[in-house]
């Protein structure tokens, strides 16, 4: 596929994701970490005209001199920006608006697509489509926060489905070694994933399958979630602090666990893998089966053992730079450079990644607390 047909398809699909959502929907903003529909779709285009249009094509007009502003997220070398928690409070620029500047940003785009362009510029364009695949999987995050703390539970059309686990658990034997980490294919990567290097690990066992929701319930029904032996010290405080005891969309009804989901309310599939869990939880869990998380190098190493796909997978690394990562000069060098402080990674994917953007090296990452993304655990002994 060209880099302009795959330009198209990926634009399109957003437009596509949001179709049936009402106006009113694309502004909400209940949570600090959520982020407005209309928000996803304008800052995912502004990522295409600032760095590419801008900087790259002759006598390019912008389409609105203030959604720079508006729709920067973190670069500050691209200049001062709304400070996220705002985000849903800007009923203007309107829906209608944001989606001319789409239809704008895409013309000049695909103009400038049908010229000669060099292999460095078509690097920050891939880059930017690689982008506004993570902001369609946020999107359903955010959308199922926004729906699923709604007193009637709406739903929109979707295709967010987890599958039932019916095999039983196995585990498979990972001999001890070293390893090679890291991308090594002549193919896209985010550059959190470069400085191939060599990992020792020692024997280990991971299971074949994520843990189940009936797993998890003998987890609460177990007083999990007052046993403070199973807890991080800080996990216990934010468990404490918020109230939580069970996982995110779950409220127990006439005395059965019933969850959100982007189909409806609806009453927990026990053969389901349990999702939306914090970093925290999933510790507490394994410490609760006298088990543990896998690391994020025995992840990957183990990966070609298993099927993944259906959650992101909480490891036990803390997100920190490889051996030799280099990051790039101004703006792009921000995209994830910075973030690596505080922050736990994730393996895998998830029933709301988009097909074809992970792979085996992908690291995604989130701040222990977060419940909000598609997470699961797959344990280790």
């Amino acid at each position: 596929m060209t880099l302009k047909h795959s330009y198209i398809e990926t634009r399109q699909r957003f437009i596509t994701l949001c179709r049936t959502l009402k106006t009113e929907d694309y502004s909400v903003q209940p949570a600090v970490f959520v982020s407005p529909p209309k928000w996803h779709l304008a800052h995912s285009t502004w990522f295409f005209e600032q760095f590419v249009l801008s900087a790259h094509k002759p006598n390019y007009k912008v389409f609105d001199i203030d959604f720079a502003y508006l729709f920067n997220s973190y670069y500050n070398n691209a200049g001062e920006r709304v400070l996220r928690p705002n985000r849903g409070l800007m009923t203007r620029p309107t829906v209608d608006e944001v989606y001319q500047y789409r239809a704008y940003v895409d013309q000049q785009m695909l103009e400038f697509l049908s010229e000669t362009i060099s292999e460095g510029i078509k690097a920050i364009i891939e880059l930017g489509l690689q982008h506004e695949q993570q902001h369609q999987e946020l999107f359903y995050y955010d959308i199922k926060y926004i729906l699923g703390n709604q007193p009637t539970f709406p739903t929109i059309e979707n295709a967010i489905r987890l599958s039932e686990i019916d095999q039983p658990e196995e585990w498979h034997k990972i001999d001890e070694g070293i390893y090679s980490i890291g991308h090594d294919e002549d193919s896209f990567c985010y550059d959190n994933e470069l400085g191939r290097h060599k990992v020792y690990l020692n024997e280990f066992e991971i299971s074949n399958r994520l843990v189940t929701n009936e797993d998890y319930i003998n987890f609460i029904d177990d007083q999990g979630y007052t046993n403070f032996n199973l807890w991080h010290a800080e996990g216990w405080d934010f468990i404490q602090q918020h109230g939580i005891q069970a996982p995110e969309y779950w409220h127990k009804v006439d005395g059965k666990w019933h969850q959100y989901t982007l189909q409806g309310f609806q009453e927990v599939n026990l053969k389901n893998p349990v999702s939306h869990l914090s970093f925290y939880e999933a510790y507490a869990f394994a410490e609760w089966k006298q088990m543990r998380l896998p690391t994020e190098f025995e992840w990957e190493v183990a990966s070609k053992q298993f099927n993944y796909g259906e959650l992101w997978e909480w490891t036990n690394s803390a997100y920190l730079p490889y051996p030799n990562y280099s990051k790039a000069p101004g703006a792009i060098g921000e995209y994830n450079g910075k973030f690596m402080i505080n922050q736990m990674v994730l393996r895998g994917a998830s029933v709301a990644t988009v097909n074809g953007h992970s792979r085996p090296t992908y690291r995604n990452f989130f701040h222990p607390e977060m419940r909000w993304q598609f997470s699961g655990i797959r344990l280790v002994k």
